[in-house]
C-alpha cells in the first residue's frame, strides 16, 4: 500500500491517495481533482473509490466530480443522507482494493455522520481520521449548530466525541498510522499539531483527549475556547451533502479591465498588497490580501463575505486570475463572483496614513479597534482602552464603534487589520481610519 498526502496549506487541509495493484482510492479530496488525476497517471493507477469522512464545512470537496469523471464509487456514512449516488460505509462495512482492505468505524463527535477509514494490508494499519482525531487534538463539536441543513447540538456531539475517542479506537494497534484531514491553522479544531501524521500509540500517550478523564471533564475542555465559525461553513456543508458542480463548468470568468468605477453597492474584494491598496482603490473595497499561498485568503473571504453575497475581485494583473479563482472555488463562492477587475490609473481613492509617532505619544486621541479573535482578546489586550470587535463580526458591529475620534485598527500581525481598516473606511466617510498594520509589533 502506497499513501500520498496532499496539503492545501491555506486551509491546512490534508487529503490522501492510496494505491495498490494499479487501483487508487482517495480520501477527503479538495475541490480541484486535477492533482489526483495527475498522480493516478504517474502511478498508472485507476481511481476506483472516494471516501468522505464527513460533509466538510471549511472546503468544497470534488467527490461527485471525481465519481462522474472516473466511475469511482463514493463511500460515506448512511447517517449523512447524501443527495448524490453513493455506497454506505459504516461499522461492519468493508472494501477490498488490490491488497488493501478498507473498513469503516463510525466516530461521531465533530459531526454525527463522521467516519474513520481504516486501511489494512498485512500487519500495516493506517487510519484516515477525518476531523475526528487530529494530531494532538480532536475535532470541534460546535459546527453543526445552526450550520447547514444538518444540525446537532454541541453538547450532544461533545459527548459523542468522548465516547468515540475513549472506545472506538481500543482494538487498533499502537503502530497504526494516523492521517487526519487537517493540521495546525485549521478552524476545525483549536490545538492541532503542525505534524502531518502520527501513530495511534503517540496519540494515546500525548493527546489530551485519550487521557483518563470523566465525560464532564472532557466536555469542559473540548467546549471551551474554540475559534470562530466563518459564515461560509454551513454553506459548504450543504454543498458537500448535495455534491459540488464540476469545477471546470463552475469556472466561468468575467472580466472588467482598467475600470474607474463599479456599482458602489457591490463590495470589491481587493487582493493586492496593502501598500498598493492604500494608495489607490475603488469605493466599497475590502483589502483581503492573496499575494502569497500562505495567506489565509479563502478563510477570510468566507468569513467576511456572506454566502450568496455578490462581490468583485480586484487584481493587480490578469496573471493572478487563474490562481485566485482556484482559491475562490475551494469554498464554493464562484457563483457570487461578479467579475475580476483591474484598475485604471485614474482611480484616485486612497487611505489615510497613520502618524505613528503621534499615535505612540497620544493614544487617548484615538479610538483603537482590536479585530483579533475573541480567544486572542481574552488572553490579553495590547491596548487596554481598545474596543474588541473580531474581524469576522466587524461588518455587523459597525454601529458599536464611536466616530468622535480618528480610528486605529489593529490585529496581531498586520494581515487582518488591512481588511478591518478598509471595512471601517467604507462605513465612516467623515472619520479618519488608520491601519496600524505590522507596526503592532512595536506594542505587543
Amino acid at each position: 500500500m502506497k499513501v500520498k498526502q496532499f496539503n492545501d496549506a491555506p486551509l491546512a487541509h490534508y487529503s490522501y491517495a492510496i494505491v495498490s495493484n494499479g487501483k487508487m482510492a482517495l480520501v477527503d479530496p479538495s475541490r480541484d481533482p486535477m492533482p489526483y488525476y495527475k498522480y493516478a497517471e504517474q502511478e498508472n493507477a485507476e481511481i476506483v473509490a472516494v471516501f468522505e469522512s464527513h460533509p466538510h464545512a471549511d472546503f468544497v470537496s470534488s467527490h461527485l466530480q471525481i465519481s462522474e469523471e472516473t466511475g469511482a464509487d463514493i463511500y460515506v456514512s448512511k447517517l449523512l443522507g447524501a443527495d448524490y449516488k453513493h455506497k454506505a460505509f459504516d461499522n461492519g462495512d468493508s472494501l477490498k482494493m488490490g491488497d488493501v482492505t478498507f473498513k469503516a468505524i463510525n466516530t461521531p463527535g465533530h459531526s454525527p455522520d463522521s467516519i474513520t477509514i481504516v486501511a489494512e494490508e498485512g500487519k500495516e494499519t493506517i487510519l484516515f481520521t477525518g476531523d475526528t482525531l487530529f494530531i494532538g487534538d480532536v475535532g470541534r463539536p460546535d459546527l453543526r449548530e445552526n450550520v447547514g441543513n444538518m444540525t446537532a447540538k454541541r453538547v450532544e456531539l461533545a459527548k459523542d466525541m468522548y465516547h468515540s475517542i475513549q472506545n472506538k479506537f481500543n482494538d487498533l494497534p499502537d503502530d497504526a498510522i494516523v492521517y487526519p484531514a487537517h493540521g495546525a491553522g485549521s478552524l476545525c479544531g483549536k490545538n492541532m499539531s503542525s505534524d502531518p501524521s502520527s501513530t495511534l500509540g503517540n496519540e494515546r500517550r500525548g493527546n489530551w483527549a485519550f487521557q483518563k478523564q470523566t465525560e464532564k471533564e472532557f466536555l469542559a475542555e473540548i467546549l471551551k475556547d474554540q475559534p470562530f465559525i466563518p459564515s461560509y461553513f454551513g454553506f459548504n456543508v450543504d454543498i458537500n451533502k448535495k455534491g459540488a458542480e464540476n469545477i471546470n463548468r463552475a469556472k466561468g470568468i468575467d472580466l472588467r479591465l482598467n475600470v474607474t468605477e463599479l456599482d458602489s453597492s457591490i463590495v470589491k474584494v481587493d487582493i493586492r498588497d496593502q501598500e498598493k491598496f492604500k494608495k489607490t482603490h475603488l469605493f466599497n473595497s475590502i483589502n483581503i490580501m492573496a499575494s502569497t499561498p500562505t495567506q489565509k485568503f479563502e478563510t477570510w473571504l468566507g468569513a467576511i463575505i456572506e454566502p450568496n453575497e455578490a462581490f468583485y475581485i480586484v487584481v493587480d494583473s490578469v496573471d493572478e486570475i487563474d490562481e485566485t479563482l482556484s482559491r475562490v472555488v475551494k469554498i464554493g463562492y464562484e457563483k457570487q463572483l461578479m467579475a475580476f477587475v483591474t484598475l485604471s490609473n485614474e482611480v484616485s481613492n486612497s487611505s489615510d496614513e497613520l502618524d505613528l509617532i503621534d499615535f505612540k505619544n497620544n493614544q487617548d486621541k484615538y479610538t483603537i479597534v482590536d479585530i483579533r479573535n475573541e480567544g486572542e482578546i481574552a488572553e490579553g489586550k495590547i491596548f487596554e482602552q481598545a474596543i474588541g470587535s473580531p474581524l469576522n463580526e466587524l461588518r455587523d458591529n459597525l454601529n458599536e464603534i464611536p466616530t468622535d475620534k480618528p480610528i486605529v485598527v489593529h490585529c496581531a500581525g498586520g494581515y487582518r487589520s488591512a481588511a478591518g481598516s478598509s471595512i471601517l473606511e467604507n462605513k465612516f466617510k467623515n472619520t479618519k481610519v488608520y491601519d496600524l498594520s505590522d507596526a503592532i509589533s512595536e506594542f505587543s
